[in-house]
């Protein structure tokens, strides 16, 4: 039973459950097609590399049981491990780096317990000041996952299929709600200014090649905005878990 999950997991959780709704209904298709119909030789070398690299991959997770970590006497375990260290091997990949590598698979070894000791001391700061999430919105948030399926029926064959309970599936949603209460009420930043949405589009724009005319400023100063509000955000994260460890006590096991 994983006890952390970011806001950033629960989103990917919930992907995954429409997948699995939506692969039952792939498979409905293709045995539907004629049997004479045979994948191209270039499809099959790509599916051929996909699990070659996914083999790859899997082999850098340890056990689900192996303490990785042990942060303030609490033990983090391979099971979180392994579900945070799949986040980053997607992230690398989304930036066109071989997460496989030596090199890249290092980086991803320290990103992904650097982010779960994080993320644990950030969660016991929750407890300690006694953050919790109520049934309201617990309910409201199981709600937004539900959309994503026609029926009920639906819904509980792809938490089925992707291993979780619905008391799991609460459990989870409860510690997300709680991580991201914490943070939107403890991590203040200041506010983004013009200048800084100006200075951030100049960059942008001179970036863009001679064929490529960039947008107006107007146009798209409310992503500029959001982009900018999301990086301080990020900035002052990283600085409030870097002051919890200067009272913790980490003991990294891998």
């Amino acid at each position: 039973m994983k006890k952390l999950m970011s806001a950033l997991l629960i989103t990917i959780m919930a992907i995954a459950l429409a997948a699995c709704g939506n692969g039952e209904e792939a498979k409905k298709q293709s045995d539907d097609k004629p049997k004479t119909e045979e994948k191209s030789k270039e499809q099959q070398d790509q599916a051929k590399q996909m699990e070659e690299m996914q083999k790859k991959m899997d082999k850098q997770k340890v056990d689900k049981d192996k303490v990785v970590a042990v942060v303030n006497d609490e033990k983090l375990k391979g099971e979180d491990y392994n579900n945070m260290l799949t986040t980053s091997q997607m992230q690398y990949q989304q930036m066109g780096q071989d997460p496989t590598s030596k090199k890249v698979a290092e980086q991803i070894k320290k990103q992904t317990i650097d982010s779960l000791v994080g993320q644990t001391l950030l969660m016991q700061q929750a407890d300690k000041k006694g953050y919790k999430a109520s049934d309201e919105e617990i309910n409201k948030q199981l709600e937004e996952v539900k959309k994503q399926y026609k029926t009920e029926k639906e819904f509980e064959k792809a938490m089925k299929d992707a291993g979780f309970s619905m008391d799991e599936l609460k459990t989870q949603v409860a510690e997300n709600i709680k991580y991201t209460n914490y943070v939107e009420k403890e991590i203040k930043v200041d506010e983004v200014t013009e200048d800084e949405m100006k200075k951030f589009y100049d960059q942008f724009a001179s970036q863009q090649g001679q064929d490529k005319k960039a947008p107006k400023f107007e146009e798209v100063k409310p992503q500029i905005k959001t982009q900018l509000e999301q990086q301080k955000k990020q900035e002052k994260l990283v600085q409030h878990v870097e002051e919890l460890k200067k009272n913790a006590k980490v003991d990294v096991k891998i």
